[in-house]
């Protein structure tokens, strides 16, 4: 399965597609440099495809290219991150328990 991402920055969030269809998407803040995932949802018929797996890879991967940190708010970006220790050092000041 290929999942598509993109930024929706319309939206403050990024989007992922399967087939061209939203599948799952991330809500964010992006304030100085930070970007505070604030919630991920996936849609029923995509629960369990992988997708919001796809979807938190590529928008932290987008995230450490334009040098910006990351506050994971999400429960999922956060158990996310503590399971892929290569995104760690994006985290600025661990975990947000505050909305910013």
């Amino acid at each position: 399965m290929s999942v598509d991402v993109a930024d929706a920055p319309g939206r403050a969030r990024y989007e992922a597609r399967l087939r061209g269809e939203l599948v799952a998407y991330a809500e964010y803040v992006r304030r100085e440099g930070v970007v505070t995932f604030t919630r991920t949802a996936v849609l029923p018929p995509a629960e369990g495809t992988g997708a919001a797996a796809a979807l938190a890879r590529a928008s932290l991967d987008e995230t450490r290219r334009r040098g910006e940190r990351v506050r994971p708010l999400c429960p999922y970006y956060a158990s996310w991150i503590e399971q892929h220790p290569e995104y760690r050092d994006l985290v600025v000041e661990g975990r947000a328990t505050k909305h910013p």
